[in-house]
């Protein structure tokens, strides 16, 4: 029953992550990231620090060892001498506290030797740890400063894409459907093409007809009268020698015939 729980939990946490990142701002996630790699730069760098910090105090002290052990050795050499000086004066006490003096001199060389050593290879491991987060901190920097750059280039590719998605759903309204009782720019299209070719077609029935045949005769029958009436005014007013063409059965009035010329006029 617990392990059915757990699978579902999961099941139910993926199911939300897959969700959330459908709906999230990718430039608010891309903003995210960096703040979160910028982050974790700044606590590289503190830990850095820190190893650094604790490299230099164990050279210090390491430094004040090195010192205090040369100062031992120095009082040892010290006390040995005055402690010869006064046995050979025959100052036994004096000699015999010299002596103590060497000895507890002695016992504080061999504890300070011991610490000189365990600093020396804490010295020597903090270099190498000192070393090591320097050259973190430089890689990890590089990185951060390629992040930084990278996410210039994705916000660009980010709104690009925004701006197509645009155009996308622009052109995508034209040819579908925007509600019930608003027709798509397709239909309204081949509504238009369809009345303009219906049109075209009834005119091109009504000029093969016999009504458009009778049109065209009476309008050539029209032009025909008008041409003899012009020629005929022409020849009253003597002008130009064209002769009137003869007009068809019944189309045109007969021209008035001119009194022939007297002899002697």
């Amino acid at each position: 029953m617990i392990k059915l729980m757990r699978r579902f939990w999961k099941y139910m946490t993926a199911g939300a992550n897959q969700k959330f990142n459908e709906k999230a701002d990718p430039k608010i996630q891309l903003q995210q990231a960096i703040d979160e790699a910028q982050r974790n730069h700044r606590v590289l760098t503190e830990q850095a620090a820190n190893v650094i910090a604790q490299q230099k105090l164990t050279e210090s002290r390491l430094n004040r060892a090195m010192e205090q052990l040369e100062k031992l050795n120095a009082n040892a050499r010290q006390a040995i001498i005055m402690a010869e000086e006064a046995t050979k004066t025959g100052d036994a006490t004096k000699a015999t506290e010299y002596m103590h003096a060497a000895e507890t001199i002695a016992n504080q060389l061999i504890t300070t030797e011991a610490e000189v050593e365990e600093l020396k290879a804490m010295a020597l491991a903090g270099a190498q740890a000192s070393d090591q987060a320097k050259a973190a901190v430089s890689q990890n920097g590089m990185l951060l400063q390629r992040k930084l750059s990278e996410q210039q280039k994705l916000m660009s590719q980010l709104e690009q894409a925004k701006m197509q998605e645009q155009m996308n759903s622009a052109m995508a309204q034209l040819s579908a459907t925007v509600g019930e009782d608003v027709p798509t720019f397709n239909e309204i299209r081949d509504k238009i093409e369809a009345r303009h070719a219906k049109a075209k077609g009834m005119s091109e029935l009504q000029g093969q007809s016999v009504e458009g045949r009778m049109l065209e005769v009476e309008q050539a029958s029209q032009n025909t009268q008008a041409q003899a009436r012009l020629s005929q005014r022409k020849a009253e007013l003597g002008l130009g020698g064209t002769t009137a063409p003869a007009a068809g059965p019944d189309l045109a009035k007969p021209a008035e015939a001119s009194p022939e010329p007297q002899p002697g006029t």
